[in-house]
């Protein structure tokens, strides 16, 4: 079995801006802080999986980016889950073409459903976790956060289906496939 997810990945230079936030913080125990190799924006939780329907996920990833081409993306702000109450999951905002964003959500949700994953209940926020608050709350990590500023922008140009390996040091996330955004014009022949 693979647990797999799909996700916008983050180009290094973002990922170095976030980790360069954050380094400081990370002595913070309160936080099981989010490598910053392992920075994403997810769009489609699958879980356990077994390894001979990847290709069949593929197929539906790829019906799901037929009609989406490349996405201008922005990087910044910061929030934490639930908005009420104790933080518990600690992350940075996305904004820039957020609606072309939430249509490729809710593609990759459609295609995905005749497979037997049901579409997520919760609306679609767009987030990368930077970290999950252990016990307790983490007011530092919180207090240090709340000014985050933009970090940067990127032109996300790919889906990629992930198999996420729990280790005891934390998750590690291997890239299975990748599925670019384009937008397929029909065969009018």
């Amino acid at each position: 079995m693979l647990r797999l997810f799909v996700a916008i990945d983050l180009p290094a230079p973002i990922t170095r801006a976030l980790a360069a936030h954050t380094a400081p913080l990370r002595v913070d125990r309160a936080v099981r802080w989010v490598a910053p190799e392992s920075l994403h924006l997810t769009l489609k939780f699958l879980g356990d999986t077994p390894e001979e329907r990847v290709p069949e996920v593929i197929g539906a990833l790829e019906e799901a980016t037929g009609a989406h081409g490349p996405l201008d993306l922005v990087i910044g702000g910061f929030g934490t889950f639930p908005h009420r109450g104790p933080a518990r999951v600690l992350w940075v905002g996305v904004d820039g073409d957020l609606d072309g964003l939430a249509a490729l959500a809710a593609a990759v949700e459609r295609s995905l459903a005749p497979l037997g994953w049901p579409p997520e209940e919760r609306p679609f926020t767009p987030h990368v976790t930077l970290g999950r608050a252990r016990k307790g709350s983490p007011r530092r990590a919180v207090h240090a956060l709340t000014d985050l500023g933009e970090v940067g922008r990127f032109t996300a140009e790919a889906l990629v289906l992930f198999a996420s390996e729990l280790k005891s040091t934390g998750a590690v996330h291997v890239p299975l496939a990748s599925v670019p955004l384009r937008v397929q014009i029909p065969d009018t022949r």
